[in-house]
């Protein structure tokens, strides 16, 4: 079933699911509060089911009577995630597009400083802050920054994001800056979004990061890929294909380094903890596309090819430093506090 407004809105959120009923009811009981942005045309919501057996078309449609203006779409067969997310831009009729996670969280008050800020400028790609949770989302917040960072260089743009680029749920994209792409074209790579994201941040003038906390999301709810084929091999191949539309080489370097400080290692070291992966795999993916760089030598490499106690206490220290030199200490250690307290109320 398919509902279409009369009047272009302003941003599209689009939601892809799969037989996640609690997590989709969860996600759109956020929009409750700002159904006046719905109602004037502002913000469209979509939901694109991909065959769930669940509940979920029954959650959409509970929400529904609730006053919650939902497009929704029920595909007859699963299609695959990538397709599923391709078409949630395709079928997008506002002028800003965001796919978001199902399991992805507006918190209160902020989809209206999203849409004030969608009015006040003309963007390429809006990427906004989003912190980890497991239980609370509200309780789990951490302290931050607050404000807006604009860009009119997208090396220093991709650099400030860092790996939010390959968020989902992160990037708000304008659509009319590539209304000539088809985004089934880029099923297959496991990183759709990432294809959306580099060409309108590409060809705008001005692109946006939002400081504040905007998004929660939850913490370890999705899997079922190898880390170093998606986000290194697949990743940065995606990233080189934009330097014929004018992405520099320099800008792809710069997100490099800064990733292979501040994100990977973190990721290699759930991944040790976990036992999971290919350690020669991941290794020969990263030497591929890294080399010899200190950055790779210094804080992933041991992580990887080390023996687990040794890599796991290099891991640790990797995190903390990348995390003080990235400026989220304050996050961290908020996560440190909250999984110690989970710990100590355990019987």
């Amino acid at each position: 079933m398919e509902t279409r407004a009369s009047t272009r809105p302003l941003l599209t959120i689009a939601i892809p699911t799969f037989n996640r009923a609690a997590y989709v009811e969860l996600c759109l009981r956020q929009f409750l509060p700002d159904l006046d942005l719905l109602d004037d045309g502002s913000v469209e919501i979509v939901v694109s089911d991909n065959c769930s057996s669940d509940h979920t078309a029954a959650t959409v449609e509970a929400i529904r009577q609730q006053g919650l203006n939902i497009r929704s779409i029920r595909n007859e067969q699963n299609i695959g995630s990538d397709a599923n997310i391709a078409q949630c831009f395709n079928v997008a009729q506002g002028r800003y597009v965001q796919i978001l996670g199902d399991d992805d969280l507006y918190l209160p008050g902020k989809l209206r400083q999203v849409v004030d800020l969608l009015r006040s400028n003309d963007y390429g790609v809006v990427c906004l802050k989003a912190y980890g949770y497991e239980h609370d989302f509200v309780k789990e917040r951490p302290t931050g920054t607050s404000g807006r960072r604009d860009f009119t260089d997208i090396s220093d743009f991709l650099y400030e994001v860092g790996s939010l680029v390959t968020f989902i749920s992160a990037c708000i994209i304008n659509k009319d800056l590539q209304r000539e792409i088809d985004a089934r074209v880029f099923c297959g790579s496991n990183l759709v979004q990432v294809h959306l994201v580099i060409l309108p941040a590409l060809r705008a003038g001005l692109n946006a990061y939002v400081l504040d906390y905007i998004l929660a999301c939850k913490r370890a709810n999705s899997g079922g890929y190898d880390f170093s084929e998606i986000f290194v091999e697949k990743f940065f191949d995606i990233l080189k294909s934009y330097e014929p539309a004018g992405l520099q080489p320099e800008a792809v370097n710069r997100l490099g380094n800064k990733m292979l400080i501040s994100y990977y290692p973190f990721n290699l070291l759930r991944q040790r903890l976990s036992g999971g992966g290919n350690a020669p795999a991941t290794l020969r993916r990263f030497k591929t596309q890294f080399g010899h760089r200190a950055a790779f030598l210094f804080f992933c490499a041991p992580i990887i090819a080390w023996p687990k106690p040794l890599a796991i206490l290099w891991g640790w220290g990797a995190v903390l430093t990348g995390r003080i030199w990235n400026g989220e200490l304050k996050r961290g250690m908020h996560f440190a506090r909250h999984r110690l307290s989970l710990l100590i109320s355990r019987p």
